[in-house]
């Protein structure tokens, strides 16, 4: 049985009806939307630029007066052109006021054949510098083709603008087939990971230690006659490590890395995810030896025959190439599968068959320990105040995953920031745990002085039972500060971590999970919407002792809910009569735990009056104050070794 998380009782806001709607109106992708329209604005402006250059070059400014052949006669006769540049047929005057002129001469004569047709003399002419020069080539062809290729370059131009916006749109006609998986490279050390990066998981480490041996030295493995297993499946609660186990196994071997999650190979187009299964096994063999890493491959891996869509459907036939693929390896390829789920009981038989994922990995929540190293890892790049004492936090998390840890270290180092300090302080790190199991404190929302009485007597009334009955767990803080959307909670943390719960700790549980409720009744005479979720959650336990367990004397050692009872179309698995029996065995074992929450409340009516008004007057109980408070009203409180004697 896994770790249980920490205990909470959570006491949601008395108005729950006021709450902010959620806009459900989703945004719909449009081709023509407002990326395609500033766009299309911008091919339209770079068209008009080009035309504006084309203009430029084929009319260059403001041109000089063009004059006649008869006129640049006369003005040589008259000593008033300085130099005549001779350029094919055209010629440019530069007169001695500076001025200049343009004129054109027969193509076929020279220019002294010209002008002493016009009557002058070669010795007037002399007096003129004149300058033949060779009319540029590409100016010429420039000039020439440029309406041609300027409305070819546009259009090619905007053919191409728009296949880029057709691709933007998930129109890639031409890449459905290919892969999608992301590569990381053994040379890259950035973004390697070793095992060393990794705190916990010791046994999943030792399993996967096998594969790293084999990619370093396979002929070990081969000359001895063993085949090391073709796929590896790592189960594990979400936010264990899978994933960077994985990526870790890699970096320990030094060989590439294919990562990619399950739901990238289903597309609405039927076949692309077989093609790109085929196009990813084809690229890790080229680069073996490597790994192949499928995130979440429940999406394509459900057992099939348990959906819609028959034998035609995409995720069956994008699972059925893994399969063939997987079989097709040779042992020497050297290119090892490895995936991760965290519902390994949804999954095909025929992937867990020999052969294919045989070797079964799984990854259990951390211990304390663990919880201990993994918290070191993510404290590496913060600078920790000398207060500081990871092992405290350690204690306070049981049943967080390495992700949960990882946020809770980043929480700490945001409030520490927040707040203007250069180090992490022991109560940034507690802060930040609550934050991350029920969220941060909502200082704005101000409840009226009967509602804190309600909300602290609710709290006290859980604690109080949770102190007196022998088999639930201690009290570490009682507050009735709003956090997320519980307007109080008591935080409940065992002595130890737990990998199995007995069934005298689950009636405590019930019993204590109810004493929120019977305080407000006792009290007031009345309740509020507060303990709705206490409801929920003492249900769900008496439930699971009953369906799951086999703790009911009345119903027996049957197990009412099976795995395959949680597949849709299967049904609950019992008849109508069984579930009537089940109804009546939950709400018996509420009744009970409702009757021995409201002995131990009478009993210890003067504490539970004394606990709620010191809350009330300083809004939190750290657990040194409530044991306190509980030894003056003549409650022990709870010890380590008595619990584990008890036990």
């Amino acid at each position: 049985m896994p770790t249980k998380k920490p205990k909470m009782v959570r006491s949601p806001k008395k108005n729950v009806n006021n709450k902010k709607k959620r806009s459900t109106k989703k945004t719909k992708r449009s081709f023509f939307g407002p990326s395609f329209t500033s766009n299309f604005l911008s091919t339209v402006l770079v068209f008009l630029l080009l035309m504006s250059a084309y203009t430029f070059i084929a009319s260059p400014g403001t041109k000089p007066k063009e004059i006649s052949l008869s006129q640049v006669a006369k003005d040589v006769d008259a000593g008033r052109v300085s130099s005549i540049t001779v350029s094919g047929d055209s010629l440019k005057l530069s007169y001695n006021d500076k001025t200049k002129r343009l004129s054109r001469k027969d193509p076929s004569a020279g220019l002294p054949e010209t002008l002493a047709t016009y009557g002058v003399t070669p010795k007037e002419l002399s007096k003129v510098a004149i300058t033949v020069e060779g009319e540029p080539a590409w100016h010429f062809w420039l000039l020439t083709l440029s309406p041609i290729l300027l409305p070819i370059i546009f259009l090619a131009f905007l053919f191409w603008f728009l296949s880029r916006q057709v691709k933007g749109t998930g129109m890639q006609a031409f890449s459905f087939g290919q892969s999608k998986a992301r590569v990381t490279d053994p040379a890259d050390t950035i973004q390697r990971v070793t095992f060393a990066d990794v705190a916990g998981a010791r046994e999943a480490k030792e399993e996967l230690f096998e594969i790293v041996d084999f990619l370093k030295n396979p002929k070990k493995f081969l000359d001895i006659g063993a085949r090391i297993p073709k796929g590896i499946l790592l189960m594990g609660a979400p936010g264990t490590g899978k994933t960077l186990l994985a990526r870790a196994v890699a970096g320990e071997a030094g060989v590439p890395f294919f990562s990619i999650s399950g739901s990238e190979f289903v597309e609405m187009f039927v076949g692309v995810g077989a093609s790109r299964v085929r196009d990813l096994f084809q690229v890790a063999k080229k680069t073996a030896p490597s790994i192949i890493f499928i995130d979440e491959i429940d999406a394509v891996g459900r057992a099939r025959g348990s959906g819609v869509g028959g034998g035609n459907d995409e995720r069956e036939q994008t699972l059925n190439q893994i399969l063939v693929e997987m079989d097709g390896f040779e042992p020497t390829e050297k290119v090892i599968v490895m995936a991760a789920s965290n519902r390994p009981d949804v999954l095909d038989p025929a992937l867990l068959r020999p052969g294919r994922f045989d070797r079964r990995v799984i990854i259990d929540l951390p211990d304390r320990r663990d919880r201990e190293e993994i918290l070191k890892i993510h404290a590496r790049q913060k600078p920790l105040g000398p207060d500081v004492d990871l092992t405290v936090v350690a204690e306070r998390t049981p049943g967080f995953s390495g992700a949960e840890l990882y946020s809770l270290m980043n929480e700490g180092a945001i409030l520490a920031a927040r707040e203007n300090r250069k180090e992490v302080t022991q109560y940034d790190l507690i802060r930040s745990i609550e934050k991350v199991m029920l969220g941060p404190e909502r200082k704005s929302h101000m409840l009226s002085v009967k509602e804190k009485r309600v909300t602290a007597y609710h709290e006290v009334g859980h604690a109080l039972v949770s102190s007196v009955l022998p088999y639930a767990d201690p009290v570490h803080k009682i507050s009735i500060i709003s956090r997320g959307r519980a307007a109080g909670y008591t935080l409940k943390l065992p002595f130890t971590d737990k990998r199995m719960q007995s069934k005298k700790e689950f009636l405590d549980d019930i019993a204590s999970t109810l004493g929120g409720y019977v305080a407000e009744q006792m009290v007031f005479n009345d309740v509020t919407t507060g303990p709705h979720n206490d409801l929920s959650v003492s249900t769900a336990i008496a439930h699971d002792m009953v369906a799951r367990y086999g703790m009911s004397d009345t119903l027996g050692l049957v197990a009412f809910a099976p795995e395959r009872a949680r597949e849709p179309g299967t049904g609950d698995g019992y008849s109508q009569e069984v579930a009537a029996k089940i109804d009546a065995e939950v709400s018996r074992i509420i009744d009970e735990g409702k009757k021995r929450a409201r002995k131990v409340l009478e009993d210890n009516r003067k504490a539970l009056d004394a606990i709620s008004e010191a809350l009330v007057e300083s809004e939190t109980l750290e657990r040194d104050d409530f044991e306190k408070l509980l030894i003056a009203n003549g409650i022990t409180p709870k010890k380590k070794e008595d619990f584990e004697k008890d036990v």
